[in-house]
């Protein structure tokens, strides 16, 4: 399963994604995460199953759903308080749940 997390410049939320990591290793899931910018998106697709987009850029919402889902590709915006909380568990749960 291949996860990506969108913000605005891909920092904020790496640490996220290092918690999601640990957390799908635990579970022995086999699961890349990784976080880019908005920009850097369209390079990222290639085998994407799920797109977590952090609640400080929501806005993108819209437009991101329209890119992908007709690719087949699952869309949501991060929980915000597993966000702030930088709840990596819960944040990973929403993506297997979305891709379900």
């Amino acid at each position: 399963m291949k996860i990506l997390l969108v913000c605005s410049a891909g920092m904020s939320t790496s640490m996220l994604v290092n918690k999601m990591r640990k957390e799908a290793d635990n579970r022995g899931l086999n699961a890349t995460i990784n976080a880019v910018s908005e920009s850097e998106l369209k390079n990222s697709l290639d085998g994407l199953d799920v797109v977590l987009i952090g609640p400080q850029v929501r806005y993108l919402e819209k437009k991101i759903r329209e890119q992908l889902e007709p690719q087949g590709i699952k869309v949501d915006i991060i929980n915000q308080m597993a966000y702030g909380m930088m709840q990596g568990d819960k944040v990973l749960d929403q993506a297997l749940a979305l891709a379900e």
